[in-house]
């Protein structure tokens, strides 16, 4: 089989019958939660607020300690952690001269991670050891570090997040710890079956699979709502703005897509060109076996014809989306325990859009370090 998915409506039911591929027999085919990130694409590591001027900062893909300096004239650079002389973390040095002094004896490295002074040294037969360092790009708020195989660097594409920098939408930024594997992270959003998780703060949402689409790295998935108790929640209400005269009857469609190892979640109100709702998210995997992530994450929202009623109900959506949250990083953790507890991924999947899901992140991913 060729791993490609189609999608067929049922004439009975009006809902898609999805057809997958059959679940992996080959006995050494990895589990989705030992399966790795690949490292040789754009990763965000840190929001650029967080990293000051003349300052370094501490952050981890994967493992693998990371130090990004920001220099006095505001640029960005990366590099290993960890000093060549006596492998100490770099991150408690001092910037100096746009280059990082370690802390402990004063070893200065550039933003190539060349050491460019031993202070106590000004002649020495042995030369100082280099510090491997990082392409490092600053964009959308975020700083964003190329960790893997430079070889394959100049194919890395970086992320392009349109209505991140479109006036016309209001941006909040994602970023928080989640102790589980960034797998259940991508399942969870892609599932939009467990509206009834979020009952508490959405009422009773009845989703409705409308359409699947898939390529060797890719598969996305469209979702239309219709609401079977309670009443719209006023923080939905601000993001959801629809045009009555613009949707025609038209149904709204939410598209969740994963597009190796990114996703993205549009929401687009019936006859609407431009989604209202507009979703850009990455799970960066922190210890080397990649049961925690750090979720960074780009949340922007169209503004309504009136230009201040967004400022206006920001509270109430940062409210409301703070409850969503809460809720899926809570399951995902739960999900993780479990998994923890017995040795191996023991999920029953059912739903063919998450089976074909985690054929994209297997086959894409790589082997996760012991």
């Amino acid at each position: 089989m060729d791993g490609t998915l189609t999608t067929q409506t049922s004439p009975a039911t009006n809902v898609p019958a999805v057809e997958v591929p059959a679940p992996l027999a080959d006995a050494n085919a990895r589990d989705i939660r030992k399966t790795g990130i690949n490292p040789d694409f754009w990763y965000p590591v840190a929001r650029s607020k967080a990293v000051k001027k003349g300052k370094a900062h501490a952050v981890t893909f994967a493992g693998e300690p990371i130090v990004i300096v920001r220099t006095q004239a505001g640029e960005v650079y990366a590099m290993e952690d960890r000093c060549a002389h006596r492998q100490v973390p770099l991150h408690l040095g001092v910037v100096e001269d746009d280059c990082l002094k370690c802390a402990y004896h004063g070893w200065k490295y550039d933003r190539t991670g060349k050491c460019v002074g031993v202070p106590y040294l000004d002649k020495c037969s042995l030369r100082p050891k280099n510090v491997p360092s990082h392409p490092c790009r600053e964009a959308y708020g975020l700083i964003f570090v190329y960790p893997g195989d430079m070889e394959k660097f100049p194919s890395a594409v970086f992320p392009q997040i349109p209505s991140a920098s479109d006036p016309k939408y209001k941006t909040r930024y994602l970023d928080r710890p989640v102790a589980c594997h960034f797998t259940f992270m991508h399942e969870n959003l892609m599932d939009m079956n467990h509206q009834f998780l979020h009952r508490r703060l959405m009422g009773g949402i009845k989703t409705t699979l409308m359409d699947t689409r898939t390529g060797p790295d890719w598969i996305e998935a469209d979702y239309t709502f219709s609401r079977g108790s309670g009443k719209q929640p006023l923080g939905e209400k601000f993001i959801i703005q629809k045009n009555e005269k613009e949707s025609k009857g038209k149904p709204d469609v939410m598209t969740v897509r994963t597009g190796y190892p990114y996703q993205t979640l549009q929401f687009r109100t019936g006859g609407s060109e431009h989604p209202a709702l507009d979703l850009w998210t990455a799970y960066v995997p922190q210890d080397k076996a990649q049961r925690t992530n750090h979720t960074y994450g780009l949340m922007m929202i169209r503004r309504p014809s009136l230009p201040l009623v967004l400022d206006l109900a920001w509270p109430f959506i940062v409210w409301f989306t703070n409850g969503i949250f809460a809720e899926d990083r809570h399951i995902c953790e739960l999900e993780q325990a479990a998994f923890d507890r017995q040795g191996a991924d023991e999920n029953h999947e059912i739903f063919p859009v998450i089976r074909a899901l985690r054929k994209v992140l297997t086959d894409n991913g790589v082997p996760t370090q012991a």
